[in-house]
């Protein structure tokens, strides 16, 4: 029914965008990192430069005023929005919880909650409902060692999506699914990492395949 690209984590580094496009897909999400603590001004031609709807949310390594910079540009910022496209619902939030090292575009998880709770509530059910986040949450694909660092509030609100698509933990790139949602992080694409997701006609029928250019 539908095919999506999955990116994140670029933090700057395009040149494996282009690489890319040898796959088919209607669409680009972005989760998030899409700089390297800026600079903001490629963010525009980078974005026009994918021919195709692309939707995006920050990371923690972006400037807050990415935020301006993507509802300027050709992409559609869902940070604390959603959209529905056809039978697919996409809910986004950008940032991340707290970390040790003081990123620039860091919240609390009661700012998440809040954030989470209106999302929640506010889009339309739909056949599939899809999370783009930044941060995981708690418990999958958020391991740094032995320790997890995805946000307790994306976990408390995890049940009413279908798929999280997330970023963050370079480390953590993979799938997986808890209580029935599938929660992918597509790899940093920096290095040439992404994830394609094919979304069927049937409620659950998401087929993820991580791919590298």
């Amino acid at each position: 029914m539908m095919d999506v690209l999955l990116l994140a984590d670029l933090h700057g580094q395009y040149g494996k965008l282009e690489s890319f496009q040898i796959y088919d897909y209607d669409a680009v999400i972005i989760a998030g990192d899409i700089t390297n603590f800026g600079p903001l001004e490629p963010v525009d031609s980078v974005l026009s430069s994918i021919e195709v709807p692309c939707f995006a949310v920050p990371g923690n390594c972006d400037p807050r005023e990415i935020i301006d910079v993507l509802e300027h540009s050709d992409a559609v910022c869902l940070h604390n929005s959603w959209m529905a496209l056809g039978k697919v619902t996409l809910a986004g939030i950008g940032g991340s919880n707290k970390t040790p090292f003081s990123t620039p575009f860091e919240l609390s998880e009661e700012e998440i909650g809040t954030i989470m709770t209106r999302l929640v509530g506010a889009m339309e059910k739909n056949v599939h409902n899809v999370l783009l986040a930044h941060a995981p949450p708690y418990g999958a694909l958020d391991s740094v060692g032995d320790d997890h660092v995805g946000s307790q509030s994306i976990r408390e609100h995890m049940n009413r999506f279908d798929l999280i698509c997330c970023a963050h933990i370079h480390e953590a790139r993979g799938v997986t699914d808890i209580d029935g949602v599938k929660v992918v992080n597509p790899g940093p694409a920096s290095e040439g990492y992404g994830a394609l997701i094919h979304f069927g006609s049937e409620p659950k029928d998401i087929r993820i395949e991580l791919i590298t250019v």
